[in-house]
């Protein structure tokens, strides 16, 4: 019998389209997006489905994400009647998570990511911080580096040979040539709106925690793997702090995976657009299941489990 975990990505997935089948084609798909036009003002199918600038901003890309992997995940458990053990979703993902384990309701995941991209958007003016992708070079030799530095932080341990970093523009330039001078392959930076899951966002954080305040939490009725701790969480009560922290902590991704591992789990589902987090898992550990649902026609790929 498969364990199986439903994981779900972040933000820098590329989406335009992606959904539309499932608004088009399921009644509960369509309904999940009208919903979520009714919750936010604004037509999310249109948001998704037609080309616009609004997807390269931060406060719009967090709706339409959660809407569209959240509506996949209905559907696939609706009718294929496939169900996780865990959840996990990489920074944004989390709150995909947090639905599939039942933390927080598909309402209440679509609300607070819209404020969450929102406060994000504003904590940091354009052009002052930055992201960069760091290629082969291990994390403690990267941890090394920046570890006499200040204002520039490692952003995502994704896998073996990928890590973000993430701070001040010209920190973050400063340590790239740095980590090149240590040995990594290649320092890219990101084409991103803001320098996420660093300390300069920890203002967005605790505007985020009043948010929550008003947010209905509950008991996880599956285990769900925290960004901030790479652990379980069972208890609801965690939940509020861990939020407000994982806006401006590391994402451990990698650590996340290996604690699914670990418990078992030989079955890894990501639903929404990419397969980027499929292509990390196959190089944190190779022999496991990993399916990817995108499209209508991915439900059938599942169908046995």
């Amino acid at each position: 019998m498969s364990k199986i975990a439903f994981i779900f990505p972040g933000q820098g997935a590329q989406y335009c389209g992606m959904g539309q089948d499932f608004y088009e084609q399921t009644a509960l798909g369509k309904e999940i997006y009208d919903t979520a036009s009714g919750l936010l003002g604004f037509s999310v199918p249109e948001l998704c489905f037609e080309k616009n600038d609004r997807l390269d901003i931060t406060e719009y890309t967090q709706a339409a994400m959660v809407t569209t992997s959240i509506a996949m995940m209905r559907v696939l458990e609706a009718e294929k009647g496939v169900k996780p053990d865990v959840a996990a979703g990489l920074s944004l993902g989390e709150y995909c998570a947090l639905a599939a384990s039942c933390v927080m309701s598909d309402a209440d995941a679509i609300r607070t990511v819209r404020e969450r991209g929102i406060l994000m958007q504003k904590a940091v003016p354009a052009g002052k911080g930055a992201m960069a992708a760091i290629l082969s070079l291990d994390a403690f030799a990267i941890e090394e580096v920046l570890s006499g530095m200040e204002g520039v932080q490692i952003a995502n341990y994704n896998c073996p040979g990928q890590i973000v970093i993430s701070g001040r523009k010209e920190k973050v330039e400063e340590a790239n040539e740095k980590l090149l001078a240590a040995g990594a392959k290649r320092a890219i930076l990101l084409n991103v709106s803001g320098p996420f899951h660093s300390e300069m966002l920890t203002g967005a954080g605790e505007k985020l925690f009043e948010f929550l305040e008003g947010v209905s939490i509950s008991d996880p009725f599956i285990p769900y793997v925290s960004n901030v701790t790479a652990k379980y969480v069972t208890d609801g009560m965690l939940v509020k702090d861990l939020l407000k922290k994982q806006v401006s902590s590391s994402v451990r991704w990698q650590q996340s995976v290996e604690t699914m591992l670990a418990d078992g789990v030989d079955t890894f589902i990501e639903i929404g657009p990419g397969k980027t987090l499929a292509g990390f898992i196959k190089k944190i550990k190779r022999d496991v299941n990993v399916f990817n649902i995108e499209k209508l026609e991915d439900l059938d790929k599942v169908s046995f489990l």
